[in-house]
C-alpha cells in the first residue's frame, strides 16, 4: 500500500512471541471463577480513541468468557481518573488495565493495587516509576521521529512550528522528543509549546488568536494528541490559509481523516487502541491465573523475566495516499 509504513516491527514481533506464550498458558489454565472480573480505566472516555479501546477490551472479554467493566471520567480529569482507580481497587478485580493521564498523580494508587495482589498493566501512556507490571502501546519516540521527518520535508527544511501537547503525559513527552531530534539538523524550529490541558478548544482558540494577528511567523502546527488536529485544521481553513500552513495530527478520529482528504491536515499517525486493550485483557487474564512469584519485582533487570517490559502494538503514517483505506475501516 502506497505511503504505508509500520514501525517497531522487531519489538512487536518479540512482544507477540511473549503474547503467544501467554495465550497458550491461558488456554491450558483453570476454568474462570464466577467472581473473576477485569476493569479498564481511562479518561476522556467519550472520544473515539477510547471508544475503540473499549471495544477491544470487551471483545477480548467475550472471547475469554470473563466479566469486564470500564470506568473513568468522560472528560480529561486526572483526579477523577484516580478516584475511579481507587474505587476499582476496593472492588478487588482480577486485573486492571489503566490508561495513564498523570503518572505522578496515579503512582500511589497503582502501587496500592499491586500491594493488594491486583495486576496492573498500563496502556497508551505509561507510569514507569510505578510498580505497574509493564506497558502496552506505541513507540512514541519513533512516532515523533517519523512525524518530524515528514514535517521537515513539507517545510523544505525551514520554518517555525507551534506544538500542542499535554506535557504531563510521558507518551506525549516522548513524541515531542522524537520531533525535536528529527528536526535538530534542519532549519525547522519549534518556537512554542502549548499545553491544551485536555481541552481541544484551547488549541482552537490559540490558533485563531495567532492567525488573527495577520502574522506569518508560524508555518506549521503539530498536534501530539488525538483531539487538537481537527480543531487547528478548522481554524486554518476558516482563515483561508489551507495549503500555506502545515498541520500535523495524531490518531485517526473520523474528522481528522476527513481533514486529510480535504487537504487541511497533511498527515497523522495511527495507533491501535483496540489492539492495546484487546491484548491487555488477554495478558491480565493470564497473569491472574499464572501470577509471577512477586508482582512488585523489577522484571526489567531479569533476562529470564516471565513478562515483557513493553509491548509495541505498532503505528502507521496516514496521509492523502492511504487515508481512504483508514476511512473505510471506521
Amino acid at each position: 500500500m502506497s505511503g504505508l509504513r509500520n514501525f517497531g516491527f522487531s519489538r512487536l514481533f518479540s512482544a507477540l512471541l511473549s503474547l503467544s506464550c501467554f495465550v497458550v498458558l491461558s488456554s491450558c489454565g483453570s476454568a474462570h471463577d464466577s467472581d473473576e472480573h477485569y476493569v479498564f480505566i481511562a479518561a476522556n472516555t467519550k472520544v473515539p480513541y477510547w471508544q475503540s479501546a473499549t471495544l477491544g477490551f470487551e471483545k477480548a472479554g467475550e472471547q475469554l468468557k470473563v466479566k469486564v467493566a470500564e470506568s473513568g471520567p468522560d472528560t480529561y480529569d486526572p483526579k477523577a481518573e484516580r478516584e475511579a482507580l481507587d474505587e476499582a481497587i476496593q472492588q478487588k478485580p482480577s486485573g486492571i488495565l489503566l490508561a495513564v493521564t498523570d503518572p505522578g498523580l496515579l503512582q500511589n494508587s497503582i502501587n496500592s493495587a499491586i500491594a493488594a495482589g491486583i495486576p496492573v498493566i498500563t496502556v497508551d501512556s505509561d507510569a514507569p516509576a510505578s510498580k505497574r507490571l509493564f506497558f502496552i502501546g506505541t513507540n512514541n519516540y519513533e512516532v515523533g521521529m517519523v512525524g518530524g521527518k515528514r514535517l521537515a520535508k513539507e517545510l523544505k527544511g525551514k520554518g517555525n512550528v507551534v506544538v500542542f501537547t499535554m506535557p504531563s503525559q510521558p507518551n506525549l513527552q516522548d513524541r515531542l522528543r522524537g520531533y525535536k531530534d528529527a528536526l535538530a539538523s534542519t532549519g525547522v524550529k519549534i518556537t512554542q509549546e502549548i499545553d491544551i490541558q485536555g481541552d481541544p478548544r484551547i488549541a482552537f482558540d490559540k490558533t485563531e488568536a495567532m492567525l488573527g494577528k495577520g502574522k506569518d511567523d508560524v508555518q506549521a502546527f503539530v498536534c501530539l494528541e488525538a483531539q487538537s488536529g481537527k480543531e487547528v485544521a478548522e481554524v486554518v481553513d476558516r482563515a483561508h490559509m489551507k495549503g500555506s500552513k502545515i498541520v500535523m495530527a495524531m490518531d485517526t478520529d473520523p474528522k481528522t481523516l476527513d481533514w486529510i482528504q480535504k487537504d487541511g491536515i497533511v498527515a497523522t499517525i495511527s495507533q491501535k487502541p483496540y489492539t492495546m486493550a484487546f491484548v491487555g485483557l488477554q495478558m491480565l487474564d493470564t497473569l491472574h491465573h499464572h501470577k509471577p512469584a512477586a508482582l512488585d519485582a523489577d522484571w526489567t533487570k531479569d533476562s529470564a523475566a516471565p513478562i515483557p517490559s513493553f509491548v509495541d502494538t505498532g503505528s502507521v503514517l496516514v496521509d492523502k495516499s492511504n487515508v481512504a483505506s483508514f476511512s473505510q475501516a471506521k
